[in-house]
């Protein structure tokens, strides 16, 4: 198996893509908005892409955040809300935060379920910083470690509860940017002691079977490598310091950030202690040139793609969709009415 996820070119897979994926055996598959028309269609691209497979336990993602970053979108699917808003209900009614969380993360995982998606890359456990680039903004939950986690975890649980696994994203952290990394690579100059609030969310849910990384060089750790490159901030800090041991990912190798060919980069990102080369645009010949660069997974990466395939498991809702939602709103409404009081 190949240590990818690769991207698909449209809303129905080409021939050449049914003869590369069948022996490239990628680790999954990443879905965009030129992948993304109706249920019927999304439905119909999942189940051939297992059917190259033969098997129903396939790693189908998608970046479905809420707020400005998502795939499915109104009218076929409904909005939801960017992380910003749960933070704000938290500064009101930290229970009620965690439990809006919660079922909104479960409505949006229902979604992706009925399509045949089975990991979305969320939540966004980056820290808020003051002055930082909206790369994150509104896609954040605060200011505040242990909130960001708490809430987090709450979104982690309620895509469970959808037959959905999430996606931690972006080890070490990304809070601090002052650049976007789809145009450049963010220096990040904090000293190791202020890092440690960064990637305290990230502790509190290393338990989490499949993370993301950033791509942004931190000068405590490692001034010469971003973080997707760096074996020292991969093996020293994202396994030891926070002690992450599931799936680990790179951000999408196609951003601006990093340099030289997209399979060079991929083949750094492995060699420096990254299990996934996420690789997003479809394109057959970056696709072809990471299998030939990487060659066959580790028998470690191997365990950990297995453990993050036996955490999607079957739904155990709580409520449908429209109580789910309901329900969250409900305790926005709240919030709607304490902020217009103020």
């Amino acid at each position: 198996m190949t240590p990818a996820i690769f991207g698909l070119s449209g809303l129905t897979l080409t021939a050449e893509e049914r003869a590369f994926f069948a022996e490239a055996d990628p680790a999954g598959y990443i879905l965009f908005g030129r992948n993304i028309e109706s249920r019927e269609q999304v439905r119909a691209l999942t189940d051939a892409l297992r059917a190259i497979h033969g098997r129903e336990q396939l790693l189908i993602t998608i970046d479905q955040e809420g707020g400005r970053v998502v795939r499915m979108k109104p009218p076929v699917w409904p909005a939801y809300p960017a992380g910003a808003l749960f933070d704000r209900l938290f500064d009101l009614a930290p229970a009620s935060a965690i439990e809006a969380a919660r079922a909104n993360a479960e409505a949006l995982g229902q979604d992706l379920h009925e399509v045949g998606i089975t990991c979305t890359h969320a939540p966004v456990l980056d820290v808020s910083q003051h002055g930082a680039h909206d790369v994150i903004g509104d896609r954040a939950y605060g200011y505040e470690p242990l909130r960001v986690a708490a809430i987090g975890r709450a979104v982690l649980d309620g895509l469970a509860r959808a037959g959905v696994v999430g996606t931690i994203k972006h080890m070490p952290g990304h809070g601090r940017s002052l650049v976007d990394t789809h145009k450049e690579l963010p220096t990040v100059t904090a000293s190791a002691e202020e890092l440690e609030s960064d990637i305290a969310p990230f502790k509190a849910l290393a338990d989490a079977p499949i993370a993301m990384t950033g791509h942004l060089v931190f000068t405590a750790w490692d001034p010469d490598h971003p973080a997707t490159q760096s074996p020292y901030v991969i093996e020293q800090i994202i396994r030891g310091r926070i002690g992450f041991d599931g799936l680990l990912l790179t951000d999408d190798l196609d951003m601006e950030a990093l340099s030289g060919t997209v399979p060079e980069r991929a083949e750094t990102a492995i060699k420096a202690g990254c299990d996934i080369a996420l690789n997003c645009w479809g394109k057959l010949d970056d696709m072809a040139g990471i299998c030939d660069q990487l060659g066959s997974m580790s028998a470690a990466t191997a365990a950990r793609h297995a453990r993050a395939l036996s955490a999607i498991r079957p739904p155990q809702p709580t409520a449908e969709q429209a109580e789910l939602v309901a329900k969250r709103d409900a305790f926005f409404a709240l919030l709607e009415t304490a902020e217009a009081r103020a």
